[in-house]
């Protein structure tokens, strides 16, 4: 599977109510466990300060990135996404001997 650096930025739509924010955040947190568990989500950050992710997730290339792994996402509708595809670097401290 390839990475990806994904950023994310959630706005909730002016007038949804607090029932249906609290409906989609606890279906996020569970549909996030599972995607980490088939190694599509691989870390989720939240920069210090802000309302935004940053995460590196894995899918066979962006088409399956967006269709099948976030766009399963609940609060998918209400994302801003940013996608930056990684690929490994040389000079990468956590490459293996056998990586290269």
């Amino acid at each position: 599977m390839r990475e990806f650096l994904v950023e994310i930025t959630t706005t909730v739509p002016e007038g949804t109510g607090q029932d249906e924010v609290d409906r989609r955040r606890a279906a996020e947190a569970v549909r996030a466990k599972e995607l980490a568990a088939t190694g599509h989500l691989v870390r989720l950050w939240r920069p210090v300060g802000e309302l935004r992710s940053i995460g590196v997730w894995r899918a066979a290339d962006e088409a399956e990135l967006h269709e099948k792994v976030l766009g399963t996402l609940p609060l998918r509708p209400w994302m801003n996404l940013t996608v930056t595809p990684l690929e490994s670097h040389p000079n990468d401290p956590g490459r293996g001997e056998d990586s290269r």
